[in-house]
């Protein structure tokens, strides 16, 4: 499961991996499959949260471990459950339907695991498909019907290799690509309208050792306005800077506010600035937003990362909270749209552009497009900047949405409603990514959201544990 995402990128080990767990959980007890299920799902979760710790485990010393073996620890009870809930209900379920059966339970586990205070949506199955034939599944059932599909035909995988049968496995092939097939043929995003509206991202590759320091913020201001200038023969109608592209209170510093705002009049663009934000003794991981007549609106990061931007207060006395900023950041509450070009966009910090519910909050505000602000250079050259621009593909699926995503070392990029990218800088480049974006064809899954698709899947995981097995 771990070599499918990023960087190793094996998409078609996927359906492997969920065979390894679906094997794990057949015909044993409910509580030795969730101990399987837990054990396989911490050493899972220890490689894919391994660039957690890449900038601040240093400051950490012989505690450093913890920062990803704790989130893996906790996040791995959720495939333990999906893996009890597996092996609770084979008994019960018709029988051939085993395996979707635990295809359901792992969708809808990973769903809980991925919304909350303490949710981690990294590690979806789903995103690994984000360039496969599956991905049109996503406009209609989501990521996590993209899951379903994965865990669905692992499962029928291990039963072919088991009862030495594989009509089951070939009917699941043949059903699989057939829906994949129809998703594809009535995907709203093959008949998106033109794209005409000129936008750019602007990927300064500062370092985040470099970037706090008070001198590296007056370099980061004026490298970031200057690859702005570039762009005025192109007259975009949005540029994006990343995440804390400017690193410090920004409200605080009323000459630069003036600067920023002179910048976006000078190209006549919306211009959309990552800095901090302080009010009333409270901290905020904002994006600014400039237009021609001055600052339009702030907005303030929602969705928090744990312990590290936000810590509850009884949890206060963990050693070392202080030195990862854990309580340090408020949280906004607004689900803000702004205009740009004719179009209105949703825009997105960092960490909760994993979040479906969160991203689609705004689909339903009127947004019509996500701007995606990152400061991934936390993570160096690991596996976690081309794992969360692969999550950012699947918002554009899902939604049917363009996304301009300005990450601060890379990965940037205009990416389609169909998730493929329309321009990219990767990692480690200095660069300024142009292109345009149009309306949103739209999808399914924007009009009904990740509820209902997960209370779907829950329903058809209880019709088939509550069924009398056939005699």
């Amino acid at each position: 499961m771990a070599l499918a995402f990023p960087k190793a990128g094996a998409a078609w080990l996927a359906p492997l991996g969920a065979a390894g767990l679906f094997w794990s959980a057949r015909g044993a007890s409910w509580k030795r499959a969730f101990g399987l299920g837990w054990f396989a799902g911490l050493v899972f979760f220890c490689f894919a949260f391994s660039w957690f710790g890449y900038t601040v485990g240093p400051y950490l010393g012989a505690l450093a471990p913890a920062l990803v073996l704790l989130p893996a620890a906790f996040q791995a009870i959720y495939i333990g459950l999906a893996c009890a809930a597996t092996a609770f209900a084979l008994p019960r379920a018709p029988r051939g339907t085993g395996p979707l059966v635990f295809a359901a339970a792992f969708a809808v586990f990973e769903a809980l695991r991925s919304v909350g205070t303490w949710g981690a949506p990294f590690g979806q199955l789903g995103t690994t498909q984000a360039d496969s034939a599956f991905a049109p599944i996503a406009a209609y059932a989501g990521t996590y019907g993209v899951t379903f599909a994965l865990c669905a035909l692992g499962g029928y995988l291990v039963e072919a290799i088991v009862r030495r049968n594989v009509r089951p496995l070939a009917g699941c092939v043949v059903a699989l690509f057939a829906i994949a097939a129809i998703a594809w043929w009535f995907w709203p995003a093959r008949n998106a309208a033109p794209a005409t509206v000129p936008v750019a991202a602007v990927q300064g590759d500062i370092a985040q050792s470099m970037k706090w320091t008070p001198a590296t913020v007056t370099t980061a201001i004026a490298r970031y306005t200057a690859m702005s200038k570039s762009l005025e023969a192109d007259r975009p109608q949005l540029v994006v800077w990343p995440e804390t592209a400017v690193a410090e209170e920004l409200n605080a510093d009323p000459r630069t506010m003036l600067q920023l705002s002179d910048l976006s009049r000078e190209l006549q663009t919306v211009l959309v600035v990552g800095a901090q934000r302080y009010d009333a003794g409270k901290i905020y991981n904002s994006l600014f937003i400039f237009d021609p007549n001055g600052l339009r609106g702030i907005y303030d990061k929602r969705q928090m990362v744990p312990v590290v931007e936000t810590m509850p207060p009884y949890l206060s006395w963990l050693p070392y909270v202080a030195s990862l900023g854990g309580g340090a950041m408020s949280g906004g509450t607004v689900n803000a749209v702004y205009g740009a070009g004719g179009l209105r966009f949703a825009p997105l910090i960092c960490w909760e552009s994993a979040f479906a519910d969160v991203a689609h909050a705004q689909v339903v505000d009127g947004a019509q497009f996500f701007v995606v602000a990152t400061d991934d250079a936390w993570f160096g050259d690991t596996g976690g900047p081309p794992m969360h621009a692969q999550i950012a593909q699947m918002r554009a699926i899902e939604n049917g949405m363009w996304v301009v995503r300005a990450a601060s070392t890379g990965v940037s990029g205009i990416i389609g409603p169909d998730g493929r990218y329309r321009a990219k800088a990767d990692v480690g480049a200095r660069a300024v990514v142009r292109g345009r974006i149009g309306p949103p064809p739209g999808s399914l899954y924007a009009r009904l959201g990740p509820l209902p698709v997960v209370t779907l899947f829950a329903l058809f995981y209880l019709a088939l544990t509550l069924r009398r097995r056939d005699a």
